[in-house]
């Protein structure tokens, strides 16, 4: 089908919106290709082992950060009374293998297993020892391979929707945990407007990447009789209006995630915890 100029103002809007979501995928999936294609695919790495745990460019985190996150989680529960908190890592390159990945918690003394479940999510064990030794959780990946994110779900609401206050306090979580992983903090404008501390995620309008399931068509916050569907530049992390983005791209630990990200509107206290973030796929579901 070969639609063009008045012929596409006119065609039914189911099939407008059709177009639409291709052509924006597409655009979307160029994006990535493209600053990918400058980089040279890698080996997948051996496994990290206490004998060989001087990984030259480990794509590690601070144990003892990750455990005041954990800390932050229980004071503020608030937020989210029924949450569970777990953490998540992600594919950061095109070409970063997220099967079989093993972790350690790695002090001068001590050393233990994390167990990584087949969602790539996982908790951390409390060791007093590590925490005393600021011992560093490290997978057997390269730095800006992954990316990491504090993952908390109250069981429960309906499909494709996720809770405005377990989101929120995945954000608290997440910077106190020191979980975001920005070479240049993050992309473009964003770049001057990033802290890492929890207090950044009580701004109305933070610039605090969230990731959804699968690639995303629209987002939209509900609460009783209201709902708002957030601008076209709270998705893609701002994508649709920033030329500049190939090459601020692999900077942004988004890259491979682009077309599932999204910002929120975190510390706007009109929208309660209760409220409901619903997704909308590219799929149409």
């Amino acid at each position: 089908m070969n639609l063009q100029g008045n012929d596409l103002i006119k065609a039914p809007f189911f099939l407008r919106r059709a177009l639409n979501r291709v052509a924006l995928l597409a655009s979307l999936a160029g994006l990535c290709c493209a600053t990918s294609a400058q980089d040279k695919p890698t080996a997948a790495l051996p496994s990290v082992t206490i004998a060989a745990k001087a990984n030259r460019d480990p794509v590690e985190k601070s144990y003892r950060k990750m455990v005041r996150g954990m800390d932050l989680f229980a004071a503020e529960r608030s937020m989210s009374p029924n949450g569970v908190l777990r953490f998540k890592l992600l594919p950061r390159r095109p070409d970063t293998d997220m099967k079989s990945i093993s972790m350690e918690v790695i002090g001068s003394t001590v050393a233990f297993d994390v167990a990584i479940a087949p969602d790539d999510t996982f908790t951390l064990t409390r060791n007093a020892k590590a925490f005393d030794e600021n011992a560093q959780v490290i997978p057997n990946r390269k730095l800006q391979t992954m990316t990491w994110r504090s993952d908390i779900r109250t069981p429960g609401p309906p499909p494709n929707t996720r809770r405005l206050g377990d989101l929120r306090l995945e954000c608290r979580v997440g910077m106190e945990a020191g979980l975001i992983s920005n070479s240049r903090n993050i992309i473009g404008r964003m770049t001057q407007a990033v802290v890492v501390t929890p207090a950044y995620c009580d701004r109305k309008a933070p610039l605090y990447l969230f990731f959804a399931d699968r690639p995303l068509f629209s987002v939209a916050l509900s609460s009783g009789n209201r709902r708002e569907v957030l601008s076209i530049d709270k998705l893609y992390a701002s994508a649709s209006d920033d030329p500049g983005l190939k090459s601020d791209l692999p900077f942004c630990d988004c890259e491979v995630l682009l077309d599932r990200t999204y910002v929120l509107p975190l510390g706007d206290r009109s929208w309660p915890d209760d409220t409901l973030v619903e997704f909308e796929d590219m799929d149409g579901n």
